[in-house]
């Protein structure tokens, strides 16, 4: 009986601190991960900038084409008519975003709503906005939560933004109570974009959504990066960094699905990936494509990085996204 006593408290001593250990690791892989001042703070936006770049494809045809579009979206912003806007969110963060207007006499009732990716900014998206506004779109682009100028606690994976998002659709239709949305997203900001899809509150007025490499989950793509990026296994801090998640900003990975999502919508969705994505595997968009349950197309490129598929087949790409939202709802005035 006293062996036991002996023991006994050195083992409630031991298992404390494993739990104290566990519970510490797994908040600092939410704050290295989805805090931007902790990133910060370790150069973590500087890694992830210079793995992702070094991830991307570098042929002669990207990188030509890349240039060519920096320089035709650099003439479009010196004679576009922008403006800097603002929303507050229910829980007290200021976001802002870039509206781009149409001249007066060509505007109509044609929107879009462009979504960046993870740790990205508005100014990601210009070039896709230089096209949309060639095709007579009235543009606006936000930094999503904790990104660009925008508040924020947490980076929300799609899930907060959400919600976020539906505020930027109120302002479009305050602007314009006729009109045709299409929202268009990249990686975090496609995945955003098939979650919003799921939602009741979305305003009538979207009638498509294009998704151009999005992932199934949170989970499931934080769980791929520790395995071959961090060389960690998901088990067993995911698990515990999704629950701190959940009790700090009111989220966990798994409920950041854009799969639930695309189950239950009627939208049309227009899938779009390359095949040599590194970052987000070709096989969650193709997952995604078979699940939805609407009208659907996909788009799958050769030799495409990730979110590169713009630049490796420019015409096929900028075709069949104004060939969709046309064949889908919004119209040519």
């Amino acid at each position: 009986m006293g062996r036991r006593r002996k023991w006994k408290r050195p083992l409630i001593i031991l298992a404390a601190v494993v739990v104290a250990v566990y519970i510490i690791a797994c908040n600092i892989l939410v704050n290295v991960a989805l805090v931007p001042e902790t990133m910060k703070k370790l150069q973590a936006f500087e890694d992830l900038t210079e793995e992702g770049m070094e991830a991307l494809v570098q042929t002669d045809d990207i990188v030509e084409n890349r240039a060519e579009s920096k320089d035709e979206t650099r003439e479009w912003l010196e004679e576009a008519d922008a403006k800097l806007l603002t929303v507050t969110t229910e829980d007290g963060y200021r976001l802002v975003g870039q509206m781009f207007y149409q001249p007066k006499e060509q505007a109509g009732h044609k929107w879009v709503l462009l979504l960046h990716g993870y740790t990205g900014w508005k100014e990601e998206m210009y070039p896709i906005a230089c096209r949309y506004a060639k095709e007579g779109y009235q543009i606006l682009i936000p930094d999503m939560r904790c990104s660009g100028k925008s508040e924020g606690d947490f980076i929300g994976m799609g899930w907060t933004d959400r919600l976020d998002n539906l505020l930027w659709l109120e302002l479009i239709l305050a602007e314009d109570p006729e009109a045709e949305i299409a929202i268009h997203g990249q990686s975090m900001g496609a995945a955003c974009a098939l979650m919003m899809s799921g939602e009741e509150a979305l305003p009538e007025a979207v009638k498509a959504i294009v998704a151009d490499s999005a992932y199934t989950d949170a989970y499931q793509m934080f769980a791929k990066q520790m395995r071959e990026w961090a060389h960690l296994p998901a088990f067993p801090l995911l698990p515990g960094a999704s629950l701190m998640l959940k009790l700090r900003g009111g989220y966990s990975l798994k409920e950041a699905s854009a799969l639930d999502a695309v189950e239950r919508t009627s939208l049309p969705l227009l899938f779009i990936h390359g095949t040599e994505d590194v970052f987000t595997p070709p096989e969650m968009t193709e997952e995604l494509y078979e699940a939805a349950s609407g009208e659907k197309e996909l788009l799958m490129v050769e030799g495409a990085g990730h979110v590169q598929v713009q630049d490796k087949e420019p015409a096929l790409y900028y075709g069949t996204v104004f060939s969709f939202l046309e064949n889908h709802g919004i119209q040519e005035e």
